[in-house]
């Protein structure tokens, strides 16, 4: 096998505004690995501050895995459960080259015959920015509506909650909101509470990771769901994953796989949260056309036809400068369009 690895720079179309901070451009590695007739691509985007390996020797890192599969022929999974940015890139482009074809999988998704159901996702901004967002995923159809949330004042953002639900009811309009880890601790439990009187799915992240304990207080007291999203960067081996889900019980996990473990290691979360009757749903991390399209068809596999919980794979116009990939959003739904 013959991998060659390229490094782009995307370009939002406007600022993807978090807790954590705003992200104006995005880069990214891509490998590419020939059997000589057919060539398959993959996507390595680990995210600046976030991912388990946003390291600093990261092309160094990769170089090295991709050598390893260019001399040994397979990829080892096991080796790389630390790197899952690294994993996935080389997980997508190995599938890509097996199949000859950007439907990974076998689905009726991947065949055009069915739609993947996505949220419609609002970038933090100001006030009157986001009742803008807003207002255009509503007319646009979305059922599902995700909130970034913990930026412009917890007041302001339960005034925008409150204007959807003077319009649409839980029934007709499913809201998430993610805060990031913006809150305290000690305040944690009462903007919950807050939360919750307008019928709101479910919260990603309500404190920062890393605070098992106090993360357990709260699903255990919260009138409102808790899932966990950074909850579980870094933890990557099958004991950890249990005694994390074991301590903190949450009602979902949202898997990443640049963050959580790749392919594989997304699996392996999703049956331990089975086993604990815990949900989840597959989101995409900030990535090109090109790592969206390996999770969406990821997601179609490991959920099966007919998928009802609407997944987060609504990034695809995110960049001025995407690389195109047949995917299209109609309404509320992702489809995959001529191959």
């Amino acid at each position: 096998m013959n991998i060659q690895i390229s490094e782009r720079t995307l370009h939002f179309r406007q600022p993807a505004g978090t807790s954590r901070g705003t992200y104006l451009t995005r880069h990214i590695w891509l490998v590419s690995i020939s059997d000589g007739q057919y060539t398959g691509i993959g996507e390595c985007a680990p995210l600046p501050r976030l991912s388990c390996d946003d390291l600093p020797n990261y092309r160094q890192l990769l170089q090295e895995a991709c050598d390893d599969v260019a001399q040994t022929g397979r990829l080892d999974t096991e080796r790389l459960r630390s790197y899952p940015s690294i994993l996935f890139g080389l997980e997508t482009a190995m599938l890509h080259l097996q199949r000859r074809q950007t439907v990974l999988f076998d689905t009726p998704f991947g065949r055009g015959e069915e739609g993947i159901p996505i949220n419609g996702l609002v970038w933090m901004g100001s006030h009157d920015e986001m009742l803008q967002r807003i207002e255009e995923k509503m007319k646009a159809g979305y059922r599902c509506i995700k909130l970034k949330i913990g930026a412009i004042g917890f007041d302001e953002e339960l005034d925008l909650i409150g204007f959807i639900r003077s319009r649409f009811t839980k029934q007709e309009v499913e809201l998430r909101v993610d805060a990031n880890g913006a809150f305290a601790p000690d305040e944690a439990l009462q903007k919950l509470e807050l939360l919750a009187q307008y019928g709101i799915h479910s919260i990603e992240q309500p404190i920062r990771q890393g605070q098992w304990d106090e993360m357990a207080r709260l699903c255990r007291l919260s009138p409102l769901p808790i899932a966990l999203d950074e909850e579980l960067i870094g933890v990557n081996t099958p004991d950890e994953k249990n005694r994390l889900l074991d301590t903190i019980h949450p009602a979902y996990i949202i898997l990443k796989p640049s963050l959580h473990g790749g392919m594989a290691g997304s699996t392996e979360w999703i049956g331990l949260a089975r086993e604990r009757q815990i949900g989840s749903w597959i989101t995409s991390a900030l990535e090109s056309n090109i790592g969206l399209n390996a999770i969406a068809h990821y997601a179609a596999h490991t959920y099966g036809p007919d998928i009802r919980m609407p997944q987060g794979l609504g990034t695809g116009l995110l960049f001025t400068d995407n690389i195109a990939m047949p995917l299209e959003i109609r309404g509320e739904r992702l489809w995959v369009i001529d191959n």
